[in-house]
Formats: C-alpha cells, structure tokens, sequence
C-alpha cells in the first residue's frame, strides 16, 4: 500500500492592496521584525504604533491623534490598518480621503462627523430564545397567487437545523424568508432564528410536538435570521478561503443564547433619522424624491448619545472606539481643522489616525498661512508624529521578491536588482508595476522566468514622473498652455 504525504493548501494569494496586512508584526518585547505581518522594514514606525496600540487599549489615548508622515509609497495605509487589525477583528475601521469633504449635497463637517460615527462601534448584548443549528434542508414551497395570473407565490418554507443533540423541522413565513435570501444562507450554513423578534410569534404544530413549528411574521421590518457561518464539516481545499467556518452548534436546536450585536453608532444615526412613511401615493412620491443624502441634526444625535449612555450604565451595551483613518489630510481647509480640534475633545470620539505626504505648505483655505504638514500648529500640539522612511535597496529587492511570488510570478535576480534600482530613482509603486508588463513581454519571448532585457524593455516603453517631466521640459513649446 503506498502512502503519499499531502502537501498543505494554504496558498498566497493577493486579494486586495492591503489584504496582506495581519498586523504590525511585533514580538512579545515590542521589537519589530523586518519582514512579519505582511510588512517588510518600517521597523522604528512599526514599534512606535506598538505602543500607540498599547495607549488605547489601556484608554489613555483619550483627546489625542496619531499623524503618519512619510514619503508616497512608504506604507501609512499599510500602517494605519494594521493598528486597527491590532485592535481586534470587530474593531471598525474607517478609511476617507481628506478630498471627500468637500461633497455637493452635504456640508464638510457633517461629512466629518459622519466619518466619527462610522468609527465609533457599539456592542449589544441581549438573551433571546433562538433556533440555532446547521441548515440541512431549505425548500420553500409553492402556491397559486390569490391576486391571478400565471405566477406563484412562497406560502411558507421548511427548513431542517441539526445540531450535536439533534434536529428540527420549523416552518417558516414568507416574511421570514426574505431574511434568509438576505443572508444568502445554503445548505450546510449555520444560522439561528430569533423566536421573539418584533411582531414575530411561535406557535406549536398540531400534534404538540417540538418538531414542527409554525413561524409567523405580522411585520417584515426586522431581521430574525443570521448567518453564523459555513459549517466546518464542508471546509475544503476548493472553498473559499475568505469563508468563516464554524463548528457544529451544541445543545438543542430550541434554546436561550445571548446575542451579540456589533452597529456603529452611524448605524443608530440612520436608522433614527430615515422617516417611516405611510403605503399612499403621496407617502411614496415623497420618499422617492428626497435627496441622496440627509443631513442629521444635533439635536438628534444628542439624544442618541444619551439612549447609548444609558444602555452602558445598565451594562447592555459597550462601547467600542475604532480607527478612523484620514489620508491626505493637507486636503481638509481650516475649517475642517477647526471641527476637528473640537471633536476630538468629545467624550464619544474614535482613533484618529492621519497620514500626509507634504512638507511646509499653505494651509488650505488660508492665503499666507504656511504651516508643517498643512495642518495648523493648534492641532499638530495635538498629535502624535511618527515619521515612515523610504525603502532601501535590499528592502525594495525583498518586497518585489514577495510580490512576484504572491502573483505566480517567476524572475531571475538580476531582473530584481534592476526592479529595486528603478524604485530607488523613482518610487516603490512604480517599480512594482514593472512587473506584470515584464512578465507579458517574457512570455512573448518564450521565457519562464523575468529576464533582465524583459525589464530593460519595459523600463523603455513606459515613462516614470521625473523622466516624463523631463520630456515635457524639452519640448515644451509643442504643447498648449
């Protein structure tokens, strides 16, 4: 009998820009490793976000910010994410460019201020009597439409969950099922069914029995199903890799579980200021030509603060700051910086986080204002520098390394030490985008692997910022002004 050994699975693959990024790659003693996490060198940023991660979680980051300030190209996104992975996983994180303020339907601080809210989670704790288990039947059946016409309509669906201790068959209303579609749950999901949400009721099935129960909604406006996970005994090799899977639920099917719930308090916002209109035409029409987008008052989120305040005391709910992350900060004006020096004394306030590439430079909104950053000197007192270095030579090599690598792609050494000169004279970012047109063109050649010529051709082909400025230069007059 031969016996063959199975080489793992796990893959690299790059999903996103910054879906490498796992952290900030510290050791136990706050020492950065130059290549963890996802990161290659940065250390000395890296450590000093160690210990920025460490003032927030024991809360005496209260009233301050953290700026990034570095070349482009030297990983302040890179950095500002992997402060919120440090965070935890349910930490939310909201990323906007300081350009984003300056929108046609609503004013530069609501969009601020809406930002702050996105960043500012709240956890809600509540006990519910719930239907959990793995999804191992889904049918929804099938009747004649009472209004005519060819079509069908749902009547109801039967759903079989199955857990360690057993299994049941509940079934369910339409109303119900348009929160399953919702969910995208399929058959070997975990999910549970909140019995007591809303208008929601239960009722026995004929025989008494515990087997087979009839779900019916009065009220389609809550969501009683949620999707826990893929149950593990599907994890395989041809999943996904982004699919969370979880264990077989224990206990039985029909039970008491504290829920938890993770909203921002923008969700709260929203959800408080959308009016709830009535089902005639007029009702509708007016819905339909509202705005995009509505400003919320003060007035109402102040309100809001004190239902949050008073869930905290109780202990229902907890509160859980986030990042909010704003790059190319030299973008917002000085009234923008105003707001800001104000909301960050808040008692509700998230992270903030800022990232510019700029050195001395008028501070927008201003006409003689020169200032370090682009940002006023009142709010820079405020912040917290950390300065990102531009890569060396070696670090360049071990990056494109890494991203060839990650793509499936095959270079010679040569080739990369031509790559990482290229990002010494120009950037990192242009360097790398040497490397796909280069992989094409060795494939036109008949190569396996990114030859040195490859490079040198691409290197040709394509111009970078200083040599398509020189360009310009030269030949100015054959231009319009």
């Amino acid at each position: 009998m031969r016996i063959q050994q199975v080489k793992n699975t796990t893959r690299e693959q790059r999903v996103a820009t910054h879906s490498h990024i796992k952290g900030l790659g510290l050791r136990d003693d706050g020492i950065a490793d130059p290549i963890a996490a996802g990161f290659v060198g940065q250390e000395n940023a890296r450590e000093a976000c160690g210990i920025v991660v460490d003032l927030i979680k024991s809360r005496k980051m209260a009233g301050r910010a953290l700026l990034l300030a570095g070349a482009p190209g030297t990983g302040k996104t890179a950095i500002a994410l992997a402060i919120s992975q440090e965070l935890g996983p349910k930490v939310p994180f909201c990323p906007m460019v300081g350009s984003e303020v300056y929108s046609s339907e609503i004013k530069k601080t609501e969009v601020l201020m809406e930002n702050f809210r996105r960043a500012i989670g709240l956890r809600i704790k509540e006990t519910k009597e719930v239907y959990e288990g793995e999804v191992t039947e889904l049918t929804p059946e099938e009747t004649e439409n009472p209004l005519g016409g060819y079509g069908k309509t749902i009547s109801h669906v039967i759903i079989g969950l199955k857990t360690v201790k057993g299994t049941k068959q509940l079934k369910l209303d339409p109303s119900i099922y348009e929160s399953i579609q919702k969910e995208k749950v399929t058959v070997g999901d975990v999910i549970y069914i909140e019995a007591n949400t809303g208008a929601t009721k239960v009722r026995r099935g004929l025989d008494d029995s515990e087997e087979f129960i009839w779900f019916y909604g009065e009220s389609t406006d809550y969501d009683v199903v949620r999707r826990v996970g893929r149950s593990d005994a599907y994890a395989t090799e041809f999943d996904l890799e982004a699919e969370e899977y979880v264990p077989l639920p224990k206990g039985e099917v029909h039970k008491k579980k504290e829920i938890i719930q993770d909203v921002t308090l923008h969700d709260l916002d929203v959800a408080n200021a959308r009016p709830q209109g009535g089902q005639d035409i007029m009702s509708m029409m007016g819905q339909l030509l509202k705005p995009k987008k509505t400003e919320i008052t003060d007035k109402l989120r102040k309100e809001i603060n004190k239902v949050v305040n008073k869930y905290i005391e109780q202990g229902i709910a907890e509160l859980v700051p986030g990042v909010l992350f704003i790059d190319e900060v030299h973008m917002l004006d000085i009234e923008c910086f105003t707001y800001l020096n104000r909301a960050l004394e808040s008692s509700l306030s998230p992270i903030v986080i800022l990232a510019t590439n700029r050195g001395m430079c008028l501070i927008r909104g201003t006409e003689d204002v020169l200032a370090p950053h682009g940002i006023p000197i009142d709010l820079l007192d405020r912040l917290l520098i950390i300065r990102t270095l531009p890569y060396t030579v070696d670090e360049i090599k071990v990056i494109v390394s890494i991203r060839a690598k990650t793509e499936g792609l095959g270079i010679e050494d040569a080739a990369v030490d031509r790559i990482a000169q290229r990002g010494i004279e120009t950037s990192l970012r242009f360097a790398i985008q040497l490397l796909t047109p280069a992989s094409i063109l060795s494939k036109i050649n008949g190569r396996e692997a990114i030859a040195l010529e490859d490079v040198s051709e691409v290197d040709d082909l394509f111009f970078d910022a200083k040599k398509s400025a020189k360009v310009l230069a030269e030949s100015e007059s054959r231009f319009l002004m």
